[in-house]
């Protein structure tokens, strides 16, 4: 009762997860990634235990045709289920049971595979590997794209409910690191609508989550280069704002910092106060001579 991705990125290693069903929540059923091991989606009657069981395959060394095999041997119900898989390395595999309720399919392409079922016509999955295959851009952009197509395509026989998208990082990551985008629309009349928005928004608080890994690793050129990304993209996200203030007081001078503040144009005094409460915290080093100095 959905049309779903599995997917690669070439160029940057990241993997992901796109999927859009006419049932509620279907993001918390269908999609899982692990930074550095792979991306799966089970639908049709979903198996949720072949997200996690998928994801240790993985991790274990598995390619993605043979975590496939496994997990629909293990299976009575495997008739039922649509699964893919996508592997680190980019290989990809898929399994469509007899009983998916028709139109229903999948294809495997470079790096990715795609699946449907329920679907209003046997159009949509060849659409969406050609929507994959051929978009350029970031990984999310891509799989927003093959989403698009589907539904151009008509979609689910039933209609539009719920949607999710997952980007996790190249490498592997400690236990809860690496999750790029991580954004679910659980009831909505336009989903794909609401989940472009969602993608949009969830970048520029990516770039603050690389601006403050940066510092923690003391590359503050780095931190402040995403922090200023970040405002680029959402000019009232305060967090950035400061951290590029902030960096620049300390690398350039009060009087650089003032001129970016000048160009900025948003709210000094909040600015300004969550600095200094940051100060007293403990948690950045700084005088609060400065805070008044860069933002009076």
């Amino acid at each position: 009762m959905t049309y779903s991705i599995v997917a690669r990125d070439g160029t940057t290693g990241e993997l992901g997860v796109a999927v859009q069903s006419c049932f509620p929540s279907v993001g918390a059923a269908v999609s899982w990634a692990e930074p550095g091991v792979g991306a799966v989606a089970t639908q049709a009657i979903s198996e949720m235990s072949f997200g996690p069981i998928g994801l240790d395959l993985l991790r274990a060394g598995r390619g993605a045709s043979e975590v496939v095999a496994s997990l629909v041997a293990l299976d009575g119900g495997a008739a039922l289920r649509q699964l893919g898989v996508v592997a680190a390395d980019g290989t990809a595999a898929a399994h469509t049971g007899s009983m998916c309720v028709p139109e229903a399919g999948h294809e495997v392409g470079d790096g990715f595979a795609v699946a449907a079922n329920m679907m209003t016509y046997e159009s949509v999955w060849p659409a969406m590997a050609a929507a994959f295959a051929d978009t350029d851009g970031d990984l999310a952009g891509r799989l927003l794209a093959t989403l698009d197509a589907a539904q151009g395509e008509g979609g689910d026989l039933r209609g539009m409910q719920a949607a999710a998208l997952v980007v996790v990082a190249a490498g592997r990551h400690p236990p809860g690191q690496g999750r790029r985008i991580d954004v679910r629309v659980d009831d909505h009349p336009e989903p794909l609508v609401e989940l472009r928005r969602l993608v949009a928004l969830a970048e520029p608080y990516a770039q603050l989550d690389r601006a403050i890994e940066l510092v923690g690793a003391l590359d503050l050129e780095g931190a402040r280069a995403a922090a200023r990304g970040a405002v680029e993209l959402r000019p009232g996200l305060l967090d950035a704002a400061l951290i590029v203030i902030a960096l620049t007081a300390m690398l350039d001078g009060v009087d650089a910092a003032r001129a970016w503040v000048a160009d900025w144009g948003g709210d000094r005094a909040r600015a300004a106060l969550l600095w200094r409460r940051m100060i007293a915290s403990g948690l950045v080093p700084g005088d609060p001579g400065v805070v008044d100095a860069t933002l009076a």
